[in-house]
């Protein structure tokens, strides 16, 4: 048994070395002038103060979180409620909720952007804002993540089960559903936000081809970066990873503590 532990401790840090050595390279040429032979040279953080000092890359820092927490809880509210509705309701339809979740899976951004622009573009209404069309087409592509994660959760839970036991006390479905059902998901309704987030942290397509320079986030920050100071644009890589890291690290800081708060009143 030890000799087994022992291989996939090995097994597992070899895979961590190995995934993790971009980071660190990256991290590395980021606070450097240039690194054109074996060993880099000219050691300088002016990248990072630089960047903590240019509003535009502050704004765009907002901006890529702000992208990201819209569409997060509008794709939750909409998938809860579309769950809710065929469990309870309409067990029948569930598959075809499913199918239909399943679909952006299959889309691919250049597709979905060059069909949005062709369909709300020349139109008058709401839906023809550049960013509204952004935010429902974030919308669609994390769909599937947030779907998935959800239904499992509620499998996990029995979800049929605790409902019939809150009504059995007086709850309504809905009561019963928001009260009960979704706070003993919400670790899966966590994961799926933080998979989320990382696809949209990482989008460069869709922005690009729907909402262009008008409303540029770290991608395209760091695209233009790229084309001027290498270096620089690694800084900015590095900045990107760090931000995603602490925003998972907070949510889940934040999930420990409710589950430690809900122990002690146990």
């Amino acid at each position: 048994m030890k000799k087994k532990s022992a291989g996939s401790i090995a097994v597992m840090l070899i895979v961590m070395i190995y995934l993790l050595i971009p980071l660190v390279i990256s991290i590395i040429y980021s606070m450097f002038h240039k690194w054109t032979g074996i060993l880099p040279e000219g050691f300088s953080l002016d990248n990072y103060t630089s960047l903590f000092s240019d509003a535009n890359f502050l704004s765009s820092v907002g901006r890529s979180i702000g992208m990201c927490i819209v569409p997060i809880i509008l794709t939750i509210i909409i998938v809860l409620l579309a769950l809710f509705v065929t469990t309870i309701y309409f067990p029948k339809l569930e598959k075809y909720v499913q199918i239909i979740c399943m679909i952006p899976y299959t889309i691919q951004g250049v597709i979905l952007s060059v069909s949005i622009l062709s369909l709300y573009v020349g139109t008058k209404s709401i839906l023809s804002n550049r960013l509204v069309m952004l935010m429902g087409a974030y919308c669609i592509v994390i769909l599937p993540y947030i779907y998935q994660g959800i239904r499992n959760g509620m499998r996990a839970v029995n979800m049929l089960t605790l409902i019939e036991a809150a009504e059995m006390l007086g709850a309504s479905k809905i009561y019963a559903f928001f009260r009960v059902v979704v706070p003993n998901i919400i670790s899966a309704i966590i994961v799926s936000s933080l998979l989320a987030v990382g696809i949209i942290f990482g989008d460069y397509v869709l922005i690009r081809n729907l909402a262009g320079t008008s409303a540029p986030n770290m991608q395209i920050f760091l695209y233009q970066t790229m084309k001027s100071d290498s270096t620089k644009a690694s800084a900015v890589f590095v900045i990107i990873m760090f931000v995603t890291f602490v925003i998972t690290a907070i949510v889940l800081f934040l999930k420990s503590r409710e589950g430690r708060g809900r122990a002690q009143k146990k």
